[in-house]
């Protein structure tokens, strides 16, 4: 009974982390990503598609994207999508390509990424410990209807804690190594 509680903690806060790392993947660091442009929707014969869907997306270099579409046709179109996307870079339309140069970082912008980044993990902290009281909350709902003595019920919040604590821990390192990422010149 307390196994499965302890069980479900973890991959509820394992859920949290991930979902952290996803988030970051949205900062701008020393090097673009093609995830700049994820989510971007193109009009397509008349349907909002993802433009990964419609083209090819590669990062050429650490400051440029190039984005091949499928169809010669739908490059005003994802040229379209960008400008409106408004992700700080204006397309470069070639008639059958279309690159992205994002210019190089400067020290404010490094310093805002790793500013929004601390802000996330603060985001996943608060759900590590509404986590924590939804787990202790089901202990002592447990302790309340006698299923567990009081001793198991001191134990049992006393390892959610620690579980909690190690989480938020691995939320800390993560933060670390991605301000050291957009920190490094």
């Amino acid at each position: 009974m307390l196994e499965e509680i302890y069980t479900h903690t973890k991959e509820n806060m394992d859920k949290s982390l991930e979902a952290l790392k996803r988030d970051y993947s949205s900062l701008r660091t020393g090097k673009v990503t093609t995830k700049v442009v994820a989510g971007i929707k193109v009009d397509y014969y008349g349907t909002p598609t993802d433009l990964t869907q419609v083209a090819n997306v590669v990062a050429l270099d650490a400051t440029t994207i190039s984005i091949s579409p499928w169809e010669k046709n739908i490059v005003g179109d994802i040229e379209q999508a960008i400008q409106a996307a408004n992700i700080g870079v204006n397309p470069n339309n070639d008639g059958e390509a279309i690159k992205l140069f994002f210019p190089p970082m400067t020290v404010e912008q490094r310093e805002l990424s790793a500013k929004q980044a601390k802000g996330m993990t603060d985001d996943a902290k608060v759900a590590i410990r509404n986590i924590r009281k939804h787990s202790n909350d089901q202990v002592k709902k447990l302790h309340k209807d006698k299923e567990i003595t009081d001793d198991e019920n001191k134990k049992a919040l006393d390892e959610i804690q620690k579980i909690t604590d190690s989480y938020i821990a691995k939320a800390d390192e993560i933060l670390k190594n991605k301000e050291k990422e957009i920190l490094t010149v």
